[in-house]
Protein backbone atom coordinates (compact mmCIF):
# COMPACT_ATOMS: atom_id res chain seq x y z
CA UNK A 1 0.00 0.00 0.00
CA UNK A 2 1.33 3.29 -1.08
CA UNK A 3 0.37 5.93 1.61
CA UNK A 4 0.61 8.60 -0.86
CA UNK A 5 -2.37 7.64 -3.04
CA UNK A 6 -4.42 6.18 -0.23
CA UNK A 7 -7.65 8.30 -0.34
CA UNK A 8 -8.03 10.98 2.68
CA UNK A 9 -11.75 10.95 1.58
CA UNK A 10 -13.85 8.90 -0.01
CA UNK A 11 -17.31 10.29 -1.92
CA UNK A 12 -19.84 8.10 -2.54
CA UNK A 13 -22.51 8.73 -5.18
CA UNK A 14 -25.87 8.48 -4.05
CA UNK A 15 -28.80 7.39 -7.03
CA UNK A 16 -27.82 4.01 -7.79
CA UNK A 17 -24.85 3.43 -6.22
CA UNK A 18 -26.27 3.34 -2.46
CA UNK A 19 -30.09 3.61 -3.35
CA UNK A 20 -31.28 1.45 -6.13
CA UNK A 21 -34.48 3.38 -8.03
CA UNK A 22 -36.25 -0.08 -8.96
CA UNK A 23 -38.47 -0.58 -5.86
CA UNK A 24 -39.86 2.93 -7.59
CA UNK A 25 -41.30 0.72 -10.49
CA UNK A 26 -44.49 -0.86 -8.41
CA UNK A 27 -45.66 3.47 -7.19
CA UNK A 28 -45.40 4.57 -10.90
CA UNK A 29 -47.41 1.19 -12.02
CA UNK A 30 -49.66 2.00 -9.75
CA UNK A 31 -50.18 5.96 -10.94
CA UNK A 32 -50.45 4.54 -14.40
CA UNK A 33 -47.32 4.48 -16.11
CA UNK A 34 -45.94 1.81 -17.77
CA UNK A 35 -43.94 -0.89 -16.68
CA UNK A 36 -40.01 0.03 -17.17
CA UNK A 37 -40.65 3.93 -16.92
CA UNK A 38 -38.43 4.23 -14.05
CA UNK A 39 -35.71 3.50 -16.36
CA UNK A 40 -36.91 5.41 -18.91
CA UNK A 41 -37.23 8.24 -16.82
CA UNK A 42 -33.71 8.43 -14.95
CA UNK A 43 -32.32 7.97 -18.17
CA UNK A 44 -33.74 10.84 -19.38
CA UNK A 45 -33.43 12.79 -16.08
CA UNK A 46 -29.43 12.43 -16.33
CA UNK A 47 -29.24 13.71 -20.47
CA UNK A 48 -31.52 16.59 -19.95
CA UNK A 49 -29.20 17.13 -16.64
CA UNK A 50 -26.10 16.45 -18.89
CA UNK A 51 -27.21 18.57 -21.60
CA UNK A 52 -28.13 20.98 -19.94
CA UNK A 53 -24.32 21.39 -18.45
CA UNK A 54 -22.35 21.07 -21.65
CA UNK A 55 -24.24 24.11 -22.44
CA UNK A 56 -23.76 25.96 -19.69
CA UNK A 57 -27.09 26.07 -18.66
CA UNK A 58 -28.39 24.48 -15.09
CA UNK A 59 -31.45 23.18 -13.23
CA UNK A 60 -31.70 21.72 -10.23
CA UNK A 61 -32.75 17.99 -10.16
CA UNK A 62 -36.32 17.68 -9.04
CA UNK A 63 -36.89 20.55 -11.78
CA UNK A 64 -35.68 18.17 -14.53
CA UNK A 65 -36.77 15.23 -12.42
CA UNK A 66 -40.48 16.63 -12.94
CA UNK A 67 -40.11 17.68 -16.77
CA UNK A 68 -38.55 14.36 -17.56
CA UNK A 69 -41.30 12.49 -15.75
CA UNK A 70 -44.06 14.44 -17.39
CA UNK A 71 -41.86 13.96 -21.18
CA UNK A 72 -41.73 10.43 -20.91
CA UNK A 73 -45.76 9.75 -20.01
CA UNK A 74 -47.02 11.95 -22.91
CA UNK A 75 -47.75 14.73 -20.11
CA UNK A 76 -51.21 12.48 -19.71
CA UNK A 77 -50.36 12.74 -15.61
CA UNK A 78 -51.18 15.98 -13.75
CA UNK A 79 -47.52 18.03 -12.70
CA UNK A 80 -48.68 17.47 -9.22
CA UNK A 81 -48.51 13.77 -9.19
CA UNK A 82 -45.07 13.52 -10.90
CA UNK A 83 -44.09 16.32 -8.24
CA UNK A 84 -45.60 13.23 -6.02
CA UNK A 85 -43.68 10.19 -7.75
CA UNK A 86 -40.64 12.22 -7.91
CA UNK A 87 -40.46 12.92 -4.30
CA UNK A 88 -40.73 9.43 -3.25
CA UNK A 89 -37.04 9.11 -3.73
CA UNK A 90 -36.73 10.23 -0.39
CA UNK A 91 -38.43 6.93 0.79
CA UNK A 92 -35.83 4.33 -1.30
CA UNK A 93 -33.80 2.02 1.06
CA UNK A 94 -30.57 1.65 0.38
CA UNK A 95 -28.53 -1.56 -1.30
CA UNK A 96 -27.92 -4.22 1.21
CA UNK A 97 -23.94 -3.54 1.39
CA UNK A 98 -24.00 0.18 1.10
CA UNK A 99 -24.25 0.70 4.91
CA UNK A 100 -21.13 -1.92 5.08
CA UNK A 101 -19.51 -0.22 2.48
CA UNK A 102 -19.56 3.36 4.23
CA UNK A 103 -18.87 1.72 7.75
CA UNK A 104 -15.97 0.41 6.43
CA UNK A 105 -14.83 3.64 4.71
CA UNK A 106 -14.95 5.21 7.65
CA UNK A 107 -13.52 2.95 10.53
CA UNK A 108 -10.49 2.53 7.98
CA UNK A 109 -9.64 6.34 8.64
CA UNK A 110 -10.59 8.24 5.82
CA UNK A 111 -13.64 10.49 6.43
CA UNK A 112 -16.94 10.22 4.16
CA UNK A 113 -19.27 12.08 1.95
CA UNK A 114 -22.04 12.27 -0.59
CA UNK A 115 -21.72 13.72 -3.97
CA UNK A 116 -24.43 13.58 -5.87
CA UNK A 117 -26.24 15.56 -8.57
CA UNK A 118 -29.61 15.44 -6.44
CA UNK A 119 -30.08 18.15 -3.67
CA UNK A 120 -28.52 18.07 0.02
CA UNK A 121 -32.02 18.40 1.41
CA UNK A 122 -33.67 14.95 -0.47
CA UNK A 123 -30.62 13.36 -0.03
CA UNK A 124 -29.82 14.36 4.10
CA UNK A 125 -33.38 12.90 4.09
CA UNK A 126 -32.64 9.76 2.69
CA UNK A 127 -29.32 9.42 4.72
CA UNK A 128 -30.94 10.29 8.00
CA UNK A 129 -33.58 8.16 7.40
CA UNK A 130 -31.63 4.98 6.63
CA UNK A 131 -28.57 5.52 9.69
CA UNK A 132 -25.64 6.17 7.13
CA UNK A 133 -25.46 9.35 8.40
CA UNK A 134 -23.63 8.15 11.12
CA UNK A 135 -21.06 7.52 8.95
CA UNK A 136 -21.62 10.37 6.30
CA UNK A 137 -20.06 13.69 7.77
CA UNK A 138 -21.62 16.33 4.55
CA UNK A 139 -23.75 15.74 1.40
CA UNK A 140 -22.18 17.82 -1.09
CA UNK A 141 -24.89 18.75 -4.06
CA UNK A 142 -24.39 19.52 -7.53
CA UNK A 143 -26.63 22.93 -7.08
CA UNK A 144 -23.45 24.13 -4.81
CA UNK A 145 -21.43 24.58 -8.07
CA UNK A 146 -24.53 24.59 -10.76
CA UNK A 147 -23.20 21.93 -12.88
CA UNK A 148 -24.18 18.25 -13.10
CA UNK A 149 -21.49 15.42 -12.50
CA UNK A 150 -19.56 14.41 -14.79
CA UNK A 151 -18.66 18.31 -15.36
CA UNK A 152 -15.45 19.05 -13.54
CA UNK A 153 -16.82 21.28 -11.27
CA UNK A 154 -18.71 18.81 -8.45
CA UNK A 155 -15.41 16.78 -8.07
CA UNK A 156 -12.99 19.59 -7.93
CA UNK A 157 -15.37 21.46 -5.71
CA UNK A 158 -15.87 18.31 -3.25
CA UNK A 159 -12.24 18.13 -2.85
CA UNK A 160 -11.98 21.92 -2.00
CA UNK A 161 -14.71 21.77 0.23
CA UNK A 162 -12.88 18.52 2.15
CA UNK A 163 -9.67 20.33 1.83
CA UNK A 164 -7.62 17.32 0.07
CA UNK A 165 -5.86 17.39 -3.16
CA UNK A 166 -8.04 15.85 -5.96
CA UNK A 167 -6.06 12.70 -6.02
CA UNK A 168 -6.37 12.00 -2.39
CA UNK A 169 -10.42 12.23 -2.70
CA UNK A 170 -11.70 9.09 -4.28
CA UNK A 171 -15.32 8.87 -5.60
CA UNK A 172 -17.21 5.29 -5.33
CA UNK A 173 -19.83 5.43 -8.13
CA UNK A 174 -22.20 2.57 -9.99
CA UNK A 175 -22.37 4.77 -12.87
CA UNK A 176 -19.27 4.73 -15.44
CA UNK A 177 -20.22 8.21 -16.50
CA UNK A 178 -19.49 9.34 -13.11
CA UNK A 179 -16.19 7.43 -12.88
CA UNK A 180 -14.79 8.81 -15.88
CA UNK A 181 -15.59 12.19 -14.76
CA UNK A 182 -13.87 11.84 -11.62
CA UNK A 183 -10.95 10.48 -13.55
CA UNK A 184 -10.39 13.72 -15.59
CA UNK A 185 -11.10 15.69 -12.69
CA UNK A 186 -8.17 13.76 -11.19
CA UNK A 187 -9.62 11.86 -8.10
CA UNK A 188 -9.27 8.42 -7.45
CA UNK A 189 -12.20 6.29 -8.79
CA UNK A 190 -13.64 3.06 -7.52
CA UNK A 191 -16.57 1.31 -9.24
CA UNK A 192 -18.98 -1.32 -8.30
CA UNK A 193 -20.32 -3.36 -11.03
CA UNK A 194 -23.76 -4.13 -9.12
CA UNK A 195 -25.91 -1.85 -11.71
CA UNK A 196 -23.98 -1.86 -15.02
CA UNK A 197 -22.15 -5.54 -15.07
CA UNK A 198 -19.48 -4.72 -17.93
CA UNK A 199 -17.36 -1.65 -17.69
CA UNK A 200 -17.73 0.28 -20.88
CA UNK A 201 -14.73 0.58 -23.25
CA UNK A 202 -15.26 4.24 -24.20
CA UNK A 203 -14.84 6.06 -20.75
CA UNK A 204 -11.73 6.20 -18.42
CA UNK A 205 -11.54 3.03 -15.98
CA UNK A 206 -11.58 2.93 -12.84
CA UNK A 207 -8.35 3.08 -10.78
CA UNK A 208 -10.72 -0.23 -8.45
CA UNK A 209 -13.28 -2.27 -10.00
CA UNK A 210 -15.53 -4.30 -7.58
CA UNK A 211 -18.35 -6.44 -7.84
CA UNK A 212 -19.80 -4.26 -4.93
CA UNK A 213 -19.57 -1.33 -2.93
CA UNK A 214 -17.45 -3.17 -0.09
CA UNK A 215 -15.49 -4.31 -2.78
CA UNK A 216 -15.08 -0.98 -4.66
CA UNK A 217 -13.92 0.19 -1.07
CA UNK A 218 -11.54 -2.05 0.24
CA UNK A 219 -10.00 -1.93 -3.49
CA UNK A 220 -9.17 1.55 -2.61
CA UNK A 221 -8.14 1.33 0.66
CA UNK A 222 -5.65 -1.29 -0.91
CA UNK A 223 -4.12 1.80 -2.78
Amino acid sequence: MDERRRPLVIAFDVMETLFPLAPLEARFTAAGLAPGTVRHWFDRVLRNGFALSAGGGYRPFAEVAVAALLDVDGHRLPASAAKELVGAVADLEPRPDAAAAVRLAREAGPRVVALTNGSAATTGVLLGRTGLDAHVERVISADEVRRWKPAPEPYLHAAAVCGVPRARLALVAAHAWDVDGARRAGLATGWSAHLEGRFPDVFERADVHGADLVEAVEGLLAL
